[in-house]
């Protein structure tokens, strides 16, 4: 009787750890990957300043992720539609975020081609980033980036909405998650 007690109370014991160890990392439920519905996976890049700045930091904001390069003729193209859904809503409040931005991830090796087509293309948000690695870079990896321009929007949670909004498809996804 005593052995299965003590067996009693140390199962108790462990599905009480297991349950306070899965709440406390509130993990458990969080896919993380590329596919609408997924948590995107966390990018962290130097800004033209040198300041690291991580995707994580725009939580409670929709964050259209925008993988694109100075050397891109389409993404160029792309860029002043980019810009004017920017202008339109960074201040509106959305179903799930309040505001809106661009975290926009460069693909160039030279930084000033990068600054020189931030400053050229009216790219005003603060989160342009870059590793300056080219194809090599580590987030358009993990993002399974084949080609440019490549987006992702994310929630105020940090959730992929929705994926190549290029045109008009970017407003009118935009408009369909305002309050």
């Amino acid at each position: 009787m005593k052995k299965y007690s003590l067996l009693f109370v140390l199962s108790i014991a462990f599905l009480i750890f297991l349950g306070f160890k899965e709440n406390k990392s509130g993990l458990q439920d969080k896919k993380v990957g590329t596919q609408i519905g997924q948590y995107a996976p966390e990018i962290n890049l130097p800004s033209p300043s040198g300041k690291e700045i991580a995707l994580s930091s725009l939580k409670g904001k929709l964050v259209l992720i925008d993988f694109w390069a100075a050397w891109c003729g389409p993404c160029r193209r792309e860029n002043p539609t980019v810009v004017k859904a920017y202008h339109n809503y960074k201040d509106k409040k959305f179903k799930n975020g309040n505001g809106f931005t661009v975290y926009g991830v460069s693909l160039d090796k030279k930084k000033s081609a990068w600054e020189g087509a931030i400053k050229k293309d009216g790219l005003v948000w603060e989160t342009n980033v870059s590793d300056l690695k080219g194809w090599g870079c580590v987030p358009a990896k993990a993002y399974a980036v084949r080609g440019i321009p490549a987006n992702f929007l994310i929630d105020g949670e940090g959730k992929i909405i929705a994926h190549s909004l290029r045109g008009q498809k970017l407003e009118e996804f935009l408009k369909s998650q305002l309050k």
